[in-house]
């Protein structure tokens, strides 16, 4: 039934048809002109490809000679963490340091007795204090956990408080500082203490702080036992006191310590060493004075012979040879003795030190704090001189059931002793950050090293680019699908990828030329200051053929990848690191820019391929200058496809018009002969 034809639905010569057979002869241009420009834009994106792998070997290169290369970077390594722990930046020098730990910094934290959960906090004005920062806020009266709320709205940083369900009915009240530090103490006043002592959480007690008093009328002034200074150099300016090399001073104070006393000396000291340190020596006596006389008689007078008393050599007090005594603080007691307190550290501005009284008086009454500089060229300076209760809070408050205390982190590195408000300390050792974690007895190693790891990871990213360099860059100029069936770390979707790259570039010189070049670069000797011993990557287990343990032929390992004997590298980086840094990158100059190196060649290899108007971007400029004429010419070429076809179909209209009048013609004579023949 295909072939009937039905006027005004269906065309009697399959003019549709017709037209579109002539139309694919003449959309054969435009359709092949199309392909060229997917072509194209495949090459584009095969340029792009390498463009991104060259950019990424050149950004592990540079990495590894620029002012952020890893070896630079440094790794803190702590003998015990449980008890120090620290990190190190850029800027650390590589050593190794002692630490004890005598005492970690804590803030205070008050707790109360079990209250009944149902309490209810009265009305009023509540005020605390961390360290000189007040905290004040009316609260209008309610609950525990409402008084706790309020309290944690406007304790900001510095304050929390907390409920603590202790048993069925019941919660304690947990109120804590934030801020760690001996002089961060957690203070209550007005309402607030009313409630704490009426919770049980304080108790009134006396204010045992006493200041020594530093002053002229106060000080006794002496040199040093043995001295030849004398002790009236020795001054009180500002409240401080100021005792010379070699001179002795005490400031008379009276305070029985019991045993088991939490009492505190706080003191601040300084220090002021002289490189050339002048001593007053005596001048020789000058011996006895005996009047000569004489006697005169009728004119005449007679002198008496001077008097000869001749006197012994003088030999003047040799200059004392130079003293280093830091142990320059002690106490006196009521029994007579004396006590050394811990050693002082040099330091150019006052430090505050502690020291616990009763370590020291062990139950005796402490008559004097005594200064003795038995130093040569050292002045030491005190002030600042109090006796306190640590527990105390002001205001006569004691904490009953304290669960901390505020105190400040006590250290010592290389037996000098440090004070620090908080547990995490920057301030000692440039480019270093330590933690104290925990009380030691003993000293605790911390080494400041290179990171072996990040630099054996710098290495590890440089080889892994330049391999997938080298592979992209051997799948586009090779057409043999070995190379492919060779790289095992690509899935199936990535290797089936590749298979439609393999040849695509096969004779463009530019990327063999750069295959080669980048062969060289990598296996070329630099210059380092162990030259002999090392300036090849092979030398440190980087090569082509690292790990063919059997010399056995192998047509991968030709093909231009490297591989990395971990073992060698591990061995050579724990003993030849600053030659494998200028392996990589090296001022051969002295002028403080890199020249020469694996990495900074490969970098100049990379430059002109990836840099603004390099040799990617001018590859890819052009395929899309290509690219935009074709597609203005297939638009062209659209524009006559339209213009053909719609005068086609013009055409084979008119024609299947024609054909149908002439039909109808015929139909009509035929009729008319019809007519005629039946009217005969």
């Amino acid at each position: 039934m295909s072939d009937v034809y039905i006027p005004g639905v269906k065309s009697r010569f399959n003019s549709e048809k017709l037209v579109e057979d002539l139309m694919k002869l003449e959309r054969v241009p435009r359709e092949r002109t199309e392909r060229n420009v997917e072509n194209l834009e495949t090459q584009k994106s095969y340029w792009q490809e390498i463009g991104r792998r060259i950019n990424a070997l050149r950004d592990s290169a540079r990495l590894l000679y620029s002012f952020q290369n890893p070896f630079n970077e440094r790794l803190a390594r702590s003998a015990d963490e449980s008890i120090i722990t620290a990190s190190a930046t850029r800027e650390a020098s590589e050593h190794e340091y002692s630490f004890t730990v005598k005492q970690t910094a804590a803030a205070d934290r008050f707790l109360s007795p079990p209250l009944d959960e149902k309490m209810r906090v009265e009305s009023g004005t509540y005020s605390f204090s961390v360290g000189t920062e007040e905290i004040s806020f009316s609260f209008r009266g309610g609950s525990l956990k409402d008084f706790v709320d309020a309290l944690n709205r406007r304790g900001r940083d510095k304050i929390s408080a907390s409920l603590i369900a202790v048993q069925s009915g019941t919660k304690s009240l947990l109120i804590e500082s934030k801020v760690a530090g001996a002089e961060n103490r957690l203070g209550m006043s007005g309402d607030a203490a009313a409630l704490a002592v009426r919770i049980g959480m304080m108790e009134q007690g006396n204010d045992t702080r006493r200041d020594i008093p530093i002053s002229e009328e106060t000080v006794r002034k002496n040199a040093a036992p043995g001295s030849i200074q004398s002790a009236g150099t020795i001054s009180v300016r500002d409240g401080a006191l100021e005792v010379p090399a070699l001179g002795s001073a005490s400031v008379p104070f009276n305070m029985y310590i019991p045993a088991n006393s939490p009492m505190i000396l706080k003191i601040d000291t300084a220090t002021k060493i002289h490189s050339d340190p002048t001593f007053t020596v005596p001048q020789p006596p000058p011996g006895p004075s005996v009047p000569a006389g004489s006697v005169t008689y009728g004119g005449i007078t007679v002198e008496n012979e001077p008097s000869d008393a001749p006197l012994p050599e003088w030999k003047p007090p040799p200059v004392p040879q130079r003293v280093d005594n830091m142990a320059v603080l002690s106490l006196t007691f009521s029994d007579g003795t004396n006590a050394k307190l811990s050693p002082i550290t040099d330091t150019g501005s006052f430090f505050t030190r502690q020291y616990r009284l009763a370590d020291v008086a062990q139950g005796r009454t402490i008559t004097s704090l005594n200064v003795e500089n038995a130093n040569t060229h050292r002045e030491v300076s005190i002030r600042k001189a109090e006796v306190f209760d640590p527990e105390a809070v002001g205001g006569g408050l004691k904490p009953i059931n304290p669960i901390s205390t505020a105190r400040d982190a006590i250290i010592t590195m290389e037996g000098i002793e440090m004070t620090r408000p908080s547990n995490t300390i920057s301030d000692i050792i440039p480019g270093v950050t330590i933690t104290a974690r925990g009380v030691s007895d003993r000293p605790v190693e911390l080494k400041i090293t290179t990171n072996l790891e990040a630099v054996k990871d710098g290495l590890i990213g440089m080889v892994g680019n330049y391999n997938r360099l080298m592979a992209e860059v051997n799948v586009l100029t090779r057409s043999d699908s070995r190379i492919i069936d060779e790289l095992s770390y690509l899935n199936a979707d990535e290797a089936a990828d590749m298979k439609k790259r393999l040849g695509a570039f096969s004779g463009d010189s530019t990327l063999n030329q750069f295959k080669s070049n980048l062969q060289r670069t990598v296996t070329a000797p630099y210059p380092t200051d162990m030259d002999r011993e090392l300036n090849m990557l092979a030398q440190i287990g980087i090569s082509t053929n690292a790990r063919n343990q059997g010399g056995t032929y192998d047509p991968s390992r030709l093909r231009g990848y490297l591989e990395i004997d971990e073992r060698a590298l591990d061995a050579a980086l724990e003993v030849k690191l600053p030659a494998i840094k200028q392996l990589f990158g090296f001022d051969t100059d002295g002028d403080l820019i890199v020249d020469t190196g694996v990495a900074v060649n490969l970098d100049a290899l990379a430059k002109p391929f990836v840099e603004t108007g390099g040799i990617v971007n001018l590859k890819t400029s052009t395929i899309d200058s290509r690219i935009s004429q074709d597609r203005r010419r297939m638009e062209t070429m659209d524009r006559q496809l339209a213009a053909k076809e719609a005068e086609l179909k013009i055409q084979y209209g008119r024609m299947e018009g024609a054909y149908a009048r002439m039909e109808q013609m015929s139909s009509s004579l035929d009729n008319f002969n019809q007519r005629n023949n039946n009217n005969r």
